[in-house]
């Protein structure tokens, strides 16, 4: 019998190595099979809890800062009303002095909630999507990546993170419930509103020279502050409801197998 190794001796008798081979050592294990490349890192789900309330936390704040920016409109939309009207003296001057005051510190208290909320929005946004790839790994439109990025890339940030949380929606409700995404529309329709109105009305607030052109912008950003109040608790819905569907369908665990 020929050696199974070196095919060129004999082998031993009673085995299959001829006595060479034998004293070799035994050949390296091959490395395993390293897994195929994908183009996407592996999907993990985490718990979206913590950070669900977070944000609902800080939309909650910013929606106080908003309300807060609400009332001093009403100051600014009163005293320039006034002025509008004829009204002179020390005393309106200095309720158009401390109406100014106030529409200053409104505008940082919106900035500083505004970006703080964000922040932790995007960390939650974030983790729901990759929750949702592994819920339904081929039910996305968009990689991973743009559920930050669309929020950041102009023009198509009027649509994009609407379809990116429609993905994450559909993915992570029950396979028993009804399609809806009457919310997820809701709160983005309120907020881009809010976002275009509230841009006109910075700029005519900006360049307003004359009482009355003061006191038209003052209504303006009355209206766009109260749209960023009732999109920001749209937002603490969608924030809420989503984690919940998550959490819910984390703890079920996967679905069972058609028979």
């Amino acid at each position: 019998m020929i050696c199974a190794r070196c095919h060129h001796l004999a082998a031993a008798p009673g085995g299959t190595l001829c006595t060479s081979c034998a004293a070799l050592p035994a050949p390296a294990a091959p490395p395993p099979a390293v897994p195929p490349y994908t183009g996407r890192p592996q999907a993990w789900l985490r718990s979206p809890v913590a950070l669900g309330r977070a944000a609902a936390a800080m939309l909650l704040l910013a929606a106080a800062a908003d309300l807060f920016a609400v009332w001093t409109d009403i100051v600014m939309y009163d005293v320039s009303g006034d002025l509008v009207n004829g009204s002179v003296g020390a005393d309106v001057m200095r309720r158009a002095d401390d109406a100014d005051r106030l529409y200053a510190v409104a505008g940082v208290t919106q900035l500083v909630t505004l970006l703080a909320s964000c922040v932790v929005f995007l960390c939650w946004f974030y983790r729901v999507r990759v929750n949702a790839e592994v819920f339904d790994p081929s039910g996305h439109s968009m990689k991973r990546g743009w559920a930050i990025g669309a929020w950041f890339t102009p023009v198509v940030n009027l649509w994009f993170p609407r379809r990116i949380a429609v993905d994450i929606w559909e993915a992570s409700r029950p396979a028993d419930a009804p399609r809806s995404n009457w919310l997820v529309n809701t709160w983005w329709t309120l907020w881009i509103i809010g976002l275009m109105v509230g841009r006109l009305a910075d700029t005519h607030y900006n360049q307003a020279v004359a009482a009355k052109e003061l006191h038209e912008a003052a209504g303006e950003m009355m209206f766009s502050d109260a749209l960023d109040v009732i999109a920001a608790v749209f937002a603490v819905l969608v924030v809420l409801r989503l984690t919940r569907m998550q959490h819910e369908k984390a703890l079920r665990g996967p679905a069972p197998a058609a028979a």
